[in-house]
């Protein structure tokens, strides 16, 4: 049975083919699995933006406030998930992150249980699209000041959204960022190449035909273990929280829906690697009295030099580059002690 306070998709039909095992409902009731592991107090809804898309929004809060030493901080922290994620895959990090002021996480515009409308495929009217929308989403909860934290995709929207909006912005995190560096050029030709052997570039291109995740979606009842042979690693990040496959299960239902988020990426990327419209072009946009604080896996693909680059750009302002040790892309997960602890630093110096 449907819920009928889920967002309707993007064309509008609440069905889904036979041969595809996935529906909201689904998504719904995984997700509902993962955040039961949540021990402080949750508040989970849609809110309303004014052109009635919903964004699908957790609150974390200190269960213990009223025994707390010192009052929890007014300025929350806000979370912004990477390309094909959703809430759940902040589990590790939820409780630990909420003691000492509220916590906000929510699914992007078109991916997880938010609405998922229709995206342009200009990459300017992509970007300013979910950039939009996260502002309508503060003004909706009446969020004056955030701690913003965005994690690869999430980084380069939450970059574009403290550029628009900086007075929202009281410390910009941005964690494993996608989007920054420019696509390299061969030095012969003078073209964009990727820096993959030439057979991963001409499966990249043939997949560029595509939406990004279109293979989970043509794989029928396949899909399911389709993820999990190509995303082992999630179920071996959260095996002490879940003895099977729930968080590949979770990936696959918020990515087996009808494509919206993954539409607007598409629009905004040169490639799966880089954006048309590279971050580092405008990070002196960001005003000089906005601290930025670059987080890294030491094992990930994303190059942790950009956090130099991304100094240079901003000479006269607070820029660090924090490495972690064994973490790969999803450093959130693979190393949840020490990225918390860094993050806690940071919200430690803020009001």
């Amino acid at each position: 049975m449907q819920d009928e306070n889920e967002p309707k998709s993007v064309s509008g039909r609440r069905w889904w083919p036979s041969w595809r095992p996935t529906s909201i409902s689904i998504l719904r009731n995984t997700e509902a699995k993962i955040l039961d592991c949540v021990q402080n107090d949750l508040w989970a809804r849609f809110v309303s933006l004014p052109n009635q898309d919903r964004i699908w929004t957790l609150t974390v809060t200190n269960k213990n406030l009223l025994k707390a030493p010192k009052p929890v901080a007014q300025t929350p922290l806000v979370m912004v998930h990477g390309f094909g994620g959703g809430v759940g895959l902040w589990i590790r990090n939820l409780d630990p992150l909420c003691h000492s002021r509220p916590l906000f996480v929510f699914d992007l515009l078109g991916f997880g249980r938010s609405s998922r409308p229709h995206f342009p495929m200009d990459p300017a009217l992509a970007e300013e699209q979910s950039v939009s929308s996260i502002e309508h989403w503060r003004h909706a909860l009446a969020i004056d000041r955030m701690i913003l934290l965005g994690h690869s995709l999430g980084g380069y929207l939450a970059t574009s959204y403290a550029i628009q909006y900086p007075e929202r912005v009281s410390h910009l995190i941005l964690v494993d960022p996608w989007g920054f560096q420019h696509m390299p050029l061969d030095a012969t030709s003078g073209s964009a190449k990727s820096g993959f052997p030439r057979y991963i570039e001409a499966i990249m291109w043939f997949f560029g035909l595509f939406n990004p995740l279109a293979v989970i979606r043509a794989a029928g009842p396949l899909g399911p273990k389709l993820v999990n042979r190509l995303r082992p690693d999630f179920n071996r990040k959260f095996e002490d929280l879940f003895d099977d496959d729930t968080m590949t299960q979770y990936l696959y239902h918020c990515n087996a829906q009808t494509p919206s988020g993954e539409v607007g990426f598409k629009a905004m990327s040169e490639s799966i690697g880089w954006a048309k419209r590279p971050m580092l072009d405008r990070v002196h946009l960001l005003p000089p009295s906005l601290p930025v604080t670059l987080v890294y896996g030491g094992r990930s693909w994303m190059d942790s030099a950009t956090g130099a680059r991304v100094a240079e750009q901003r000479p006269n302002s607070y820029t660090r580059t924090v490495v972690i040790e064994g973490a790969a892309h999803q450093v959130n997960a693979d190393q949840p002690e020490e990225f918390n602890k860094v993050v806690q630093s940071i919200c430690d110096s803020v009001d």
